[in-house]
């Protein structure tokens, strides 16, 4: 335990600029910071995004305030998994993963260490390692109660939507359903539903079960899933989410969602509700889905959900 408090020390000291061991199983090879975090599942090298100034200093100040609490208590699994989810928000994705690992060494039994390298792991296309770590995370909550996970990035409430155990099922559906196993995706989304209990992850959780299970051509169980969802949700963060869902139960026009992801750009919310409603537009016939699609490849706000999926998507159709 000691080498591996030391480990630690050794990345905060040098501000996690580059793990200083090997890189963890499973990983490619990595070029210097700043050059490359990762590469598309197409083959484009993916650099950190630019934060605006404000923004930067912001969480580098937070960083530094999580850096100061772990130094001060250096056991803390709480304190090491908010450098590395503070690592993360300024997009050193490779950074966050060697701190958790790191953490997984001190603390091997905590169930949360696995469910952020899980999460980083899918940020960095590392699908296979993310669904060992998050398959890890679940059999280690089983049987538990579970916890309110709280926000690195407050929403407007200032309220937490998911909990741990949410967090666990959600990535490691979306794991399995950017490897192209529909039906791992189908049991983990499931399962994320029944801890799903507020109209945020419910609305989050229902749109990626719905898309699996028209994956699977089980469309009336798709149309089942949807009879929770109403107009009237009380919706705190999962906007973009909820009006998919109504757009699948033909109370949205497919043409209102189009006109607001030209409007809003290039937004973690805006590749969500894109790739939704690309993926519907192909599975409907439309010609207007696959451009989306083409388009969310070469979004800069890669590490959205909504990317990595397009990307799945294109790159098995190149492969097939």
């Amino acid at each position: 335990m000691r080498k591996t408090t030391l480990f630690l020390f050794a990345l905060l000291a040098a501000g996690c600029a580059s793990p200083p061991e090997a890189d963890p199983p499973g990983e490619p090879a990595q070029e210097p910071f700043a050059a490359v975090e990762a590469r598309s599942l197409l083959g484009k090298e993916l650099a950190a995004v630019e934060l605006s100034p404000e923004v930067r200093a912001e969480r580098e100040s937070r960083l530094e305030e999580a850096r100061a609490a772990f130094e001060a208590n250096p056991e803390s699994a709480d304190a090491l998994i908010w450098v590395g989810r503070r690592t993360a928000y300024l997009g050193r994705y490779r950074d966050a993963l060697a701190v958790f690992s790191g953490g997984i060494e001190q603390h091997p039994e905590d169930a949360r260490l696995y469910r952020h390298r899980g999460h980083r792991h899918i940020t960095l296309r590392q699908f296979d390692d993310a669904i060992r770590d998050l398959e890890r995370a679940a059999a280690l909550v089983a049987g538990r109660p579970d916890e309110i996970e709280p926000d690195g990035l407050p929403n407007a409430r200032n309220q937490p939507t998911s909990t741990l155990q949410s967090n666990i099922w959600y990535h490691l559906g979306l794991a399995y359903y950017v490897s192209g196993n529909y039906e791992a995706a189908l049991a983990a989304y499931r399962a994320c539903l029944l801890v799903s209990k507020n109209p945020d992850m419910l609305s989050a959780t229902t749109h990626w079960l719905y898309m699996t299970l028209h994956r699977l051509d089980r469309d009336d169980e798709a149309r089942e899933a949807l009879a929770p969802i109403h107009a009237e949700m009380d919706i705190i963060e999962n906007h973009g989410y909820h009006r998919l869902l109504l757009m699948y139960k033909g109370e949205l026009p497919a043409e209102e969602l189009l006109a607001e992801i030209g409007a809003d750009g290039d937004s973690i919310e805006s590749a969500s509700v894109a790739y939704g409603l690309a993926n519907w537009l192909v599975e409907e016939g439309d010609s207007r889905g696959e451009p989306i699609l083409e388009t969310l490849a070469r979004s800069p706000q890669w590490a959205a959900f909504g990317v990595i999926a397009a990307e799945a998507d294109l790159a098995r159709r190149v492969g097939s």
